[in-house]
């Protein structure tokens, strides 16, 4: 700790250089690994859609520009160890021993809940959402989806449900600082649900009322998990 608060600062700046190549080159070969499947890569993201559904484009580099698209997004993900180790192995000489003994955790649970939020919100909501926004086609009115219309809204659709789903850390956090306790989000429970809505208003890609209550249902969900995460794992009095 001592020695590293006595490096130069130009140390500090080469050491962020390499790390961020390799952070870069570790996305570029997930990028080219991820491109060669790109085709089937976009297939899996198309699955919560029925199954007669049929994809068009309108620009004619649309299908390129969605397929890598795709790819950096599954490259980045793949490249996510890598990642997590650079940002560690930049900022743990900096930290004292209690302070690391909270950061693993707290990145092995933020990484848990985020793809729990995505694969909740590929397997249970976009299917349902997908089935009642296709249920208005009919024999005068067909769907016609545009490749990086569907792309953008899934992708912004499952980054936030991979964020909601982080409240209960969230509100593990803000107790253990002791900023709030369960008696706090008890009582705020009717204004922490106005808060929710309007949350969900503003991460939903779409502005209709179902998407939102889609995203609105698990959060209020989660809230009530925080309680009692809070309540087990929060700062206690004598520990004030």
């Amino acid at each position: 700790m001592q020695q590293d608060s006595k490096m130069p600062f130009t140390f500090h700046l080469a050491e962020l250089r390499n790390r961020l190549i390799i952070s870069l080159a570790a996305v570029g070969i997930g990028f080219g690994l991820s491109y060669n499947f790109s085709e089937d890569l976009f297939k899996i993201l198309s699955r919560p859609l029925p199954p007669d559904t049929h994809f068009s484009f309108i620009r004619l580099v649309e299908p390129f520009f969605t397929y890598l698209k795709i790819s950096l997004l599954t490259g980045i993900f793949l490249a996510s160890p890598v990642l997590i180790y650079q940002i560690w192995a930049f900022i743990a000489p900096g930290l004292h021993e209690s302070e690391k003994k909270w950061v693993l955790p707290i990145i092995f649970f933020s990484i848990v809940l985020f793809v729990g939020g995505v694969v909740f919100g590929y397997f249970v909501v976009l299917p349902v959402g997908f089935s009642y926004f296709m249920s208005f086609s009919s024999d005068t009115i067909k769907p016609m989806l545009s490749m990086d219309e569907y792309f953008s809204f899934v992708t912004k659709f499952l980054l936030a449900f991979g964020v909601v789903f982080e409240i209960p850390l969230f509100i593990l956090f803000l107790s253990r600082l002791g900023v709030i306790d369960t008696k706090m989000l008890s009582a705020y429970r009717k204004y922490a649900i106005l808060g929710i809505f309007v949350l969900a208003a503003i991460l939903t890609p779409t502005p209709d009322a179902f998407s939102q209550i889609l995203m609105a249902a698990p959060m209020m969900l989660l809230y009530e998990v925080g309680i009692i995460v809070a309540k087990l794992f929060g700062k206690k009095p004598a520990e004030g």
